[in-house]
């Protein structure tokens, strides 16, 4: 993770971005009162919805279930997506 104070990042506002888009790494920004994380848009998506799933009680038992079975050497019988999210 890279850090910059503000100053440097408000100085520097655009490298500082293109440099986290294109390392796809994050980006700390210190200040007195505390910090944030710039992280580059598809990977702050794929964060989204990885606390989605996990906080899915569906979707968290299932994942659960499957690390288990591969633990055992078992392999569970998925589902298409198209199964599972199809409209009919």
């Amino acid at each position: 993770m890279t850090a910059h104070t503000l100053n440097t990042a408000k100085a520097n506002l655009e490298k500082v971005i293109q440099n986290t888009i294109d390392t796809q790494e994050e980006t700390m920004v210190v200040t007195d009162r505390g910090s944030v994380v710039l992280v580059e848009e598809k990977q702050w998506n794929e964060i989204v919805e990885t606390l989605r799933l996990l906080n899915d009680r569906t979707s968290l038992t299932a994942l659960l279930e499957s690390i288990e079975a591969r633990k055992k050497g078992n392999r569970i019988a998925g589902k298409s997506v198209e199964d599972l999210f199809g409209d009919e």
